[in-house]
């Protein structure tokens, strides 16, 4: 496996509400693992933008990223980006965070429901788990639909905290057909997946989506891939890229994409 392009395409920092370290810190542990490029991928939650003055943290990650690509640039890739966290609750929000800057990379993403909280809040049971993993899928295709972002994170996210919760086992096969019409409005947009490894360093145990999705994704066409840790410190950045890098091939991609500029830059896995 050639790491030379290994790329961590899913950081954030003390600019994210949840994120812990300078911008420059996870550059720093990027550059010591030898990665290629790194993506700062700081929470933008368009739900919240307006009386949480979201934009004030976004225009800081623009910012220390500028920076760092300034300071680095010659080392590694250093794209600016963003998270953008539910845009379909509040499209003038989603409008104006992605009017700041010329972003390299827009990930899109679902962490809680319309009018709930975030699904790490949530309590799970046995008789609420369906209602709600059929809710969650229906407002991904939403957002698939909207078409704002260049790569879907984490699909799959509330497993995260379902898993381990619950005794009722989740079966693929329940929600097959909502996930396939997620699948198909990305490779109809040609939009990428996210591998997020972020399940390899939590209960779960594995990466999200797991293998199951990203091989489907191949099969209905989808040709874009990205990878990312979703760490929320320094210490997290690159962690669970190998095997990123590993599943993405056992699907049968050739390659992992970064952004530059909104656009898809293949990268060889082998």
């Amino acid at each position: 496996m050639n790491k030379r392009f290994f790329s961590d395409s899913h950081t954030h920092s003390k600019h994210s509400f949840d994120g812990n370290d300078p911008v420059m810190m996870l550059c720093e542990q990027a550059i010591k693992l030898g990665l290629y490029s790194i993506s700062i991928t700081d929470h933008c939650e368009c739900n919240e933008y307006f009386f949480n003055n979201v934009r004030k943290s976004i225009e800081a990650s623009v910012m220390a990223s500028g920076k760092a690509r300034a300071s680095y640039g010659s080392k590694m890739k250093v794209y600016t980006g963003i998270e953008l966290g539910q845009p379909t609750q509040n499209k003038l929000a989603a409008d104006d965070v992605l009017s700041l800057c010329d972003y390299d990379f827009v990930i899109g993403s679902l962490h809680n429901l319309k009018n709930e909280q975030d699904f790490y809040f949530l309590e799970y049971n046995n008789d609420n788990v369906n209602d709600l993993l059929e809710r969650y899928f229906t407002q991904l295709y939403e957002l698939a639909v909207d078409n704002r972002f260049d790569t879907l994170a984490h699909m799959t996210y509330p497993l995260r905290y379902i898993v381990g919760n619950v005794t009722k086992k989740i079966k693929y096969d329940t929600y097959k057909e909502m996930i396939d019409e997620v699948l198909k409005v990305l490779v109809r947009n040609k939009k990428a997946l996210e591998i997020n490894t972020s399940g390899l360093r939590q209960r779960i145990g594995m990466t999200l989506p797991g293998e199951n999705i990203v091989s489907r994704f191949r099969e209905l066409g989808g040709k874009y891939i990205t990878i990312g840790s979703d760490a929320h410190r320094w210490g997290d950045v690159g962690s669970g890229l190998e095997e990123g890098y590993r599943l993405a091939q056992r699907c049968g991609f050739s390659y992992v994409t970064v952004f530059e500029k909104r656009q898809p830059v293949l990268l060889p896995i082998d």
